[in-house]
């Protein structure tokens, strides 16, 4: 009679704490991502939330730093009503926004077109377009004042090919001063945009432009009837980011013109650093940062709904 040997209690009762040890690396899967992401969730919280917070807090307070704040209400919205400074910045904001945006939508989609050939060094002229994005604005803006001097680069450039008689001081002067501060800052964001663009063109079939070029279509018509249309999604995300830049300039008029001459180039921005952090009055540029956040919002969902939609298949 032959004899089984009785099975091992490894294998006939498995490890009491085998269970409690998965639940264990679960629950430290669970949590370990957010431990990573705890620092910048402390620094999100510390330096962009609880200002937030407190700026909207303080749109219905009167407070000027020296003394406690004082809850006034609406007061802030409506001294707003008064204010011609405001109605002003309102306007030179979107007097930005009405020269920016054509700017930055539709130049740098030639620019990713042309950037986008198979060319050799092509990847230098990328380089060259894009410098100005990652250079700090300060710098930029300083150095487009020699450029904008009375004696300065543009002057003489203009002088010597016959357009100008006399040498305009273009910052000084409130009819050129906002446009010179437009192309300043459309010049800036070109890599930028064109960066966004060309990631759309390398997406796009080479097919559908072989197949346009046997048929006969130019370079304008593949534009037109090809790249265009492909790049839908694309113009939608450029149009959004570029009118929220032209929204909120500040550096430049900061550095350049500080809202001069004659309120020429005072944006919300700007207006808003300057009763703040020059006349101490928190309340009421909390009052118009909130205001601006609320347009700000508003023209982005507006934007959306205009601009949305999907490639069309040419």
């Amino acid at each position: 009679m032959t004899m089984t040997a009785p099975a091992s209690a490894e294998t006939t009762h498995p490890p009491i704490h085998s269970g409690r040890r998965k639940r264990q690396v679960r629950q430290h899967r669970g949590t370990t991502p957010y431990l990573f992401l705890l620092p910048a969730l402390v620094l999100l919280a510390v330096f962009y939330i609880w200002p937030a917070v407190t700026a909207v807090q303080l749109a219905f307070y009167d407070y000027r730093v020296v003394s406690p704040a004082e809850f006034v209400g609406l007061a802030n919205f409506t001294q707003m009503l008064d204010d011609d400074r405001f109605y002003t910045a309102l306007a030179n904001s979107g007097l930005f926004l009405a020269g920016m945006l054509p700017i930055l939508v539709a130049v740098p989609l030639l620019l990713a077109v042309l950037v986008n050939l198979p060319l050799r060094g092509i990847k230098v002229f990328r380089l060259v377009y894009y410098l100005p994005v990652v250079t700090s604005m300060v710098a930029i803006a300083i150095a487009w004042n020699y450029v904008y001097h009375q004696r300065g680069v543009l002057n003489w450039l203009l002088g010597a090919v016959g357009l100008l008689d006399q040498p305009v001081q273009y910052l000084l002067d409130p009819g050129w001063a906002l446009p010179a501060l437009v192309l300043v800052e459309s010049w800036k964001s070109l890599g930028y945009y064109m960066m966004i663009y060309l990631a759309g063109l390398q997406a796009v079939p080479r097919d559908l432009y072989e197949a346009a070029a046997v048929d006969g279509a130019g370079p304008w018509r593949r534009l037109r009837s090809i790249t265009v249309p492909m790049l839908r999604p694309y113009i939608a995300v450029v149009t959004v980011l570029a009118a929220l830049d032209a929204m909120q300039v500040f550096t430049s008029v900061f550095v350049m013109t500080q809202g001069g001459p004659q309120d020429a180039t005072l944006t919300l921005g700007y207006y808003i650093y300057d009763e703040a952090f020059r006349h101490f009055n928190m309340g009421y540029a909390s009052a118009m940062g909130l205001v601006l956040w609320a347009i700000l919002v508003v023209f982005s969902l507006l934007s959306y709904r205009l601009t949305r939609g999907k490639a069309v298949t040419p």
